[in-house]
């Protein structure tokens, strides 16, 4: 894989739906969501102007879920709703070892001598949530959980020095494909908003079957995209790496340090499509504190569109 200067456009319909000659969600994608995947070891490389990424996976499986996230008949693992026009599906990717190391690219804006940044992790997995359309099979949202068991990292003063170089030097590229993920939300939102309103206004005489299954539908719809990142416990020692110093500061006896944090169920959750002033009730680590945050939110919103009102 390689970093782009510019955001590649959407990928379009579905290739699977292609292929089969259909337009819409049908039987060739059910039967590919049902295969199980199991691959021995994958190794992913990644390139950028500033620095080279490798990620190992030994024994990775891929499967479809329930809701639950548990191994069920395969007419379970998928929730779709007519009135709407949606379908939900529901994926799970385990691993038993994880590798990730970085360095340094020859031309990048790096310093000359730099550490390779390296991450050994044991079991993990990802939790898939995609809610698509039935007429074309498009991703109107999705659910991205990455969770990790207890994780060990040692980190130089160096290597975190590099680590947020090569986070900086991602960013660039990172927030062109957030603004064009955003140019591109609302159309998304907005087709899951009416078809919302068409099953709340359902016509006299629908079969309470249909009903159900709207319910069952709300209850692990997903409103809008969304990841998350959940570690059981971290930690994390930082040392001083004193080899790179200087030699005078040793022979005036200063010796590097050493530092110690331990996390326990840390969480990250990041909605990168949430409008300000928005209801926050189907956020996963929801609370009534939030009540207060979004009432002020929604004053400055007003406030903001006054103003612009005037002007």
């Amino acid at each position: 894989m390689r970093t782009c200067e510019e955001p590649r456009p959407p990928n379009g319909q579905s290739p699977i739906a292609l292929a089969a000659g259909q337009s819409e969600y049908g039987f060739a994608e059910k039967v590919v969501e049902g295969m199980f995947i199991v691959v021995n070891s994958i190794t992913i490389k990644i390139h950028s102007k500033a620095f080279h990424a490798s990620f190992e996976l030994w024994q990775l499986q891929g499967y479809s879920v329930n809701p639950n996230w548990q191994q069920s008949d395969l007419r379970l693992t998928r929730i779709t709703d007519p009135q709407r026009g949606e379908v939900l599906t529901f994926k799970e990717l385990t691993w038993q070892t994880l590798r990730i190391e970085a360095d340094a690219t020859d031309n990048g804006d790096q310093d000359p001598v730099t550490t390779p940044l390296r991450l050994i992790t044991n079991q993990g997995r990802i939790q898939i949530s995609l809610k698509r359309r039935t007429k074309d099979c498009n991703v109107v949202a999705s659910k991205l959980m990455l969770l990790l068991d207890d994780l060990l990292w040692v980190l130089t003063d160096s290597q975190l020095k590099a680590m947020m170089k090569y986070a900086e030097s991602l960013s660039e590229a990172m927030e062109k494909s957030a603004q064009q993920r955003k140019s591109l939300a609302p159309e998304s939102v907005q087709v899951s908003e009416s078809a919302q309103q068409q099953s709340r206004s359902q016509p006299f005489g629908v079969s309470p079957n249909a009903s159900s299954i709207g319910q069952y539908f709300d209850k692990h719809d997903v409103k809008e995209s969304s990841y998350h990142l959940l570690i059981s416990r971290l930690d994390l020692h930082i040392c001083d790496d004193s080899h790179t110093r200087e030699s005078g500061a040793l022979k005036h006896g200063m010796l590097g340090g050493a530092m110690q944090l331990t996390f326990r169920r840390m969480a990250f959750d990041y909605y990168p499509f949430h409008r300000a002033g928005d209801a926050c009730k189907h956020w996963v680590r929801y609370s009534e504190a939030m009540e207060s945050r979004g009432q002020w939110a929604k004053k400055l919103v007003s406030e903001f569109q006054s103003k612009t009102e005037k002007l």
